[in-house]
């Protein structure tokens, strides 16, 4: 059983598009979608750089549409599930044919700009702690006024809040954690800190008539299978401010079955979490067109 991820913001580098826009019609198809955003998803994804891509604004649309293009480049595919990390999951409702390419470009990039406004708000950010144990972990973190946003499984655990907050976790880290790395976003992401973003949402999303999922599609919130384009969507618009259990999506891919994870454009962050946390799981993260085959020949082998 194949299953189909979308990584989260951070995982963007400088010219990561580059390679993808040498495939034939993807430049025609990213100009299409940057004239439906008002945003030149080329320019960001080839010259832009690493200051100008961690914009929340911009980080956002360039993933979905990097998710988007990879994704179509691999041909037919027909994944037993699909998920997205955070903002990967608007990558994933468009993969599950819950939205449409462009929807899902157009909801994002409301995303970006609102996640990014509240974020303007006050000064804040994440960090991701690697080793020790949540049971411990989580509430050091809460006693520290921190927020565990993404609850990752294999070991890793992403704590956000205040930039003083963070230094504070620097100075005082929980038992058994190894290192504390701060990310590269620019704000405290599913956190209260995201509350005013909300609204934004919820408004873009009452615009949109979404479609029920025609593939599995595990949610971020509790790890659990959504049946409804609408819950979908409301589940969607509710995540920016809560934390990621992307932990709990791993015990459902499990649950179901998976044999195989592949991992879109710009993959690597969630293929090597699957290959702590899914022993066994044969996994392909798509960097470059070079990965095209070898991602074909997996899910030869493993797509329902």
């Amino acid at each position: 059983m194949l299953v189909l991820v979308a990584p989260g913001q951070g995982a963007q580098t400088p010219g990561f598009l580059t390679p993808w826009l040498e495939l034939p019609g993807a430049a025609d198809r990213l100009g299409t979608w940057s004239d439906a955003i008002g945003l030149d998803l080329a320019h960001y994804g080839t010259q832009a750089d690493a200051d100008a891509i961690r914009d929340t604004a911009v980080a956002q649309p360039l993933l979905v549409a990097a998710g988007l293009l990879s994704a179509s480049a691999l041909g037919e595919v027909a994944p037993g599930a699909v998920a997205g990390h955070s903002v990967g999951e608007i990558t994933a409702a468009a993969f599950a044919g819950v939205l449409d390419d462009t929807a899902a470009l157009k909801l994002v990039r409301k995303r970006g700009l609102a996640m990014a406004e509240a974020a303007a708000i006050t000064q804040t950010g994440m960090s991701a702690l690697l080793g020790g144990d949540p049971e411990a972990t989580i509430p050091h973190l809460e006693k520290l006024g921190l927020t565990p946003a993404n609850v990752n499984g294999a070991g890793q655990i992403v704590a956000a809040g205040t930039m003083e907050e963070l230094a504070a976790l620097e100075a005082d880290k929980p038992e058994g954690v190894r290192r504390v790395v701060a990310l590269k976003v620019a704000g405290a992401f599913h956190t209260h800190h995201m509350a005013p973003a909300v609204a934004s949402l919820e408004q873009a999303a009452a615009e949109l008539a979404p479609a029920d999922p025609k593939i599995t599609y595990v949610s971020n919130k509790d790890g659990q299978a959504v049946a409804t384009g609408a819950e979908v969507l409301s589940r969607l618009v509710g995540q920016v401010a809560n934390p990621v259990r992307w932990d709990l999506c791993m015990e459902t891919f499990k649950e179901l079955g998976v044999t195989a994870l592949v991992e879109v454009c710009p993959g690597g962050t969630l293929t090597g979490l699957a290959k702590r946390a899914l022993p066994g799981v044969r996994t392909l993260a798509l960097k470059t067109p070079d990965d095209l085959d070898a991602a074909r020949e997996l899910i030869a082998e493993h797509a329902g």
